[in-house]
């Protein structure tokens, strides 16, 4: 038996159990792995919310897309995007499902190896939102030489965009709150404050002009204000406002229907990322952690909007 979290029904967090479920051995091609930590994402509440499905048949749903742990068995043939996997090895799960628990059969292609620099918080926050902004910035062709607006700079995946943006050779103007701005800074953003005249601080940031825009919080203001100042709408992304994105004519990214789900994108990034942030050239912010049975806090935090960066649960 392994503890795990579950959604009992559809609901806010009050619905998330902490409960005991047994652990199947792995079969051909899979691996159990003992979790040290498990990524915590806005799409993991949104999963159990009602807002995707409402199907009693699906419940109790388990959580989680994202955990980094350690190797305990491996079936035949079990290998990860490195190689045949081993007792022993520490590795990086993601596209998982069901990562909020203490142990997990995944199949051995979910699995990268987790650099040994790598703390366990921090490389459950990786693929994720490295995967989702990696993504956004081929989606967009941004390259050298290219100036970014990306509104929500500040959380997980705009902190990742910043600094995959810049290693291509762009500049990247943020949004975000004020109180935040001195974090954009420091990931080498101009960071901008969002709300009315947004288009005319961005224009002043960056009198070069705006290339390419990525909206990552969903808002008609971020919509708006990247169809303003960028030419080509093809240049645009949103992963949170997909019905809006596709109306007008732009990037839409994601699981949302008619969205572009990148799946060999976002998938062959996975070493990509792990290298980067093994040498230190990609650094994941994590603002908080929680134990296991906090889920439900965890989930608090993350829809009150106030972190930056991501948030872990350690079992």
């Amino acid at each position: 038996m392994s503890a795990v979290v579950v959604a009992s029904a559809y609901g806010g967090p009050e619905v998330l159990a902490f409960t005991d479920q047994p652990v199947a051995d792995p079969a051909a091609g899979e691996a159990r792995i003992a979790v040290r930590a498990s990524g915590v994402n806005p799409v993991d509440y949104k999963f159990y919310s009602g807002a995707m499905s409402r199907d009693p048949a699906r419940l109790p749903l388990r959580l989680g897309f994202e955990a980094a742990g350690v190797v305990t068995a491996v079936g035949p043939g079990a290998a990860s995007a490195a190689g045949p996997l081993a007792v022993g090895d520490e590795v990086i799960a993601y596209r998982i499902s069901g990562g909020y628990a203490a142990d997990l059969v995944v199949a051995g292609d979910a699995l990268v190896p987790k650099p040994p620099s790598l703390g366990w918080p921090e490389a459950s926050g990786l693929m994720l939102a490295g995967a989702t902004a990696w993504h956004a910035l081929v989606a967009t062709a941004v390259t050298a030489g290219d100036t970014v607006l990306m509104h929500g700079a500040a959380g997980g995946v705009g902190l990742m965009a910043i600094q995959l943006a810049i290693a291509r050779g762009a500049a990247v103007i943020g949004t975000a709150s004020p109180v935040r701005h001195e974090l954009l800074r420091s990931f080498g953003a101009i960071p901008v404050a969002y709300g009315t005249g947004l288009a005319d601080r961005v224009r002043a940031a960056a009198p070069q002009g705006i290339d390419a825009a990525l909206d990552l919080v969903g808002t008609d203001e971020a919509i708006d204000v990247s169809l303003e100042l960028v030419a080509d709408r093809q240049r645009i992304a949103t992963i949170a406002a997909s019905r809006r994105g596709l109306a007008d004519g732009i990037r839409a990214l994601g699981g949302a229907p008619g969205a572009d789900p990148g799946t060999e994108i976002r998938r062959a990034a996975r070493p990509e990322l792990a290298r980067l942030a093994g040498q230190g050239s990609l650094r994941v912010l994590v603002a908080q952690t929680f134990p296991l049975a906090s889920a439900a806090d965890a989930h608090r935090a993350i829809m009150a909007g106030h972190t930056s960066g991501k948030i872990a649960l350690i079992p």
